[in-house]
C-alpha cells in the first residue's frame, strides 16, 4: 500500500477501536449513551468510504483489484446466509482470512467492510450494529495480511490458528457494541460509568464469557476446519489470480521504437 492508503487505513482502524472501547475511556456525563450510537454509526460509515476511495486514488486498488473485490464481496454475501450464525457457525471468515493473506492488509480491510455491507443489503440486516460488524470483519481481513511469512503446511496451520483466534476476536469486539445498553445496571456484569478500569474490564470479561463464549467457539471451530479443508486450493487460486492480474506491477509508459526507413526506389539509402 502507498502512504495515503496506509494512513487512511490506520486512521480508520484507530477510530474503529475507539468506537468499540469507548466505555473504558469516556468519563460519565460527558458523552451520553443517547448520542454515542448514532454518532459512531455515521463516523464509521464515512471512514469505510474514505478507506475505499483512498485505496483507489492511491493505486492500491486498480480496476482489476476492484473487480476481484466485487467478486469476493458477492461470494461472501452469498455464503453468509448458509451459516446464518446458527450455533456460532459463520461461513464468511475463512474467505476474509485467505484473501487478506494473499492480497494484503489494505485489501483485507476493504473486503471485510464491503462483504458485510453487501450481506446486510442482501439479507435485510441493516441497523445500528452494521458498522460494528463491518469493522470487526475489516480487522479480521487486515490482520490476516499482517501475519508472518510461511509456506506449505506451516502456512495453512498458521492461517487455521489465526482463523480460530479471529472467531473469538470478532465476538469480543461485537459484544462491546451493545454491552453498555443491554444489561440491567444492577447486574454484576453490567457496564457502570465511572468505575475504575480494572473493575470495568473484569465486568466485561465476565459478560463476554457468560453471553457468547459458546457462540464464539462455534465460529472459531468453523474457521479452523474451513481453512484446513479449503485453504490450500483457495490460496493457490487467489495467488494465480493475483499473478495474472499483476496487482502490484508498476505501470510504465515508454516511447515506441523508431521504425527503419524503407529503401529508396534506386536501391540506395
Amino acid at each position: 500500500m502507498h502512504a495515503v492508503a496506509v494512513t487512511t487505513v490506520a486512521l480508520a482502524a484507530f477510530i474503529g477501536l475507539v468506537a468499540f472501547f469507548w466505555p473504558f475511556v469516556v468519563a460519565p456525563g460527558h458523552f451520553g449513551s443517547a448520542y454515542a450510537p448514532p454518532l459512531i454509526f455515521g463516523v464509521l460509515l464515512l471512514l469505510v468510504l474514505a478507506v475505499v476511495f483512498a485505496q483507489i486514488a492511491d493505486g492500491g486498488i486498480d480496476a482489476k483489484a476492484l473487480a476481484m473485490l466485487g467478486v469476493l464481496s458477492a461470494v461472501n454475501a452469498a455464503l453468509r446466509p448458509l451459516g446464518a450464525g446458527t450455533a456460532g457457525i459463520e461461513t464468511v471468515f475463512f474467505v476474509l482470512v485467505l484473501a487478506g493473506r494473499v492480497f494484503g492488509p489494505g485489501f483485507g480491510f476493504t473486503l471485510g467492510c464491503t462483504s458485510l455491507f453487501a450481506s446486510a443489503l442482501l439479507t435485510g440486516g441493516v441497523g445500528p450494529w452494521m458498522p460494528y460488524q463491518m469493522f470487526g470483519c475489516a480487522f479480521v481481513g487486515m490482520l490476516a495480511g499482517l501475519l508472518p511469512r510461511a509456506r506449505g503446511k506451516a502456512e495453512i496451520l498458521l492461517l487455521a490458528g489465526y482463523g480460530s483466534v479471529s472467531g473469538y476476536l470478532f465476538g469480543f469486539l461485537l459484544n462491546l457494541s451493545f454491552w453498555p445498553f443491554s444489561t440491567d445496571p444492577g447486574s454484576s456484569i453490567a457496564y457502570l460509568p465511572g468505575l475504575p478500569f480494572t473493575e470495568q474490564w473484569h465486568r466485561y470479561l465476565a459478560f463476554d464469557v457468560a453471553t457468547s463464549l459458546g457462540w464464539d467457539t462455534g465460529r472459531a471451530v468453523t474457521n479452523f476446519v474451513a481453512i484446513l479443508l479449503a485453504g490450500p486450493a483457495a490460496l493457490t487460486t487467489f495467488r494465480r489470480a493475483a499473478r495474472r492480474a499483476n496487482f502490484t506491477g508498476p505501470v510504465r509508459f515508454t516511447a515506441p521504437a523508431a521504425r527503419p526507413e524503407p529503401p529508396s526506389a534506386s536501391g540506395t539509402p
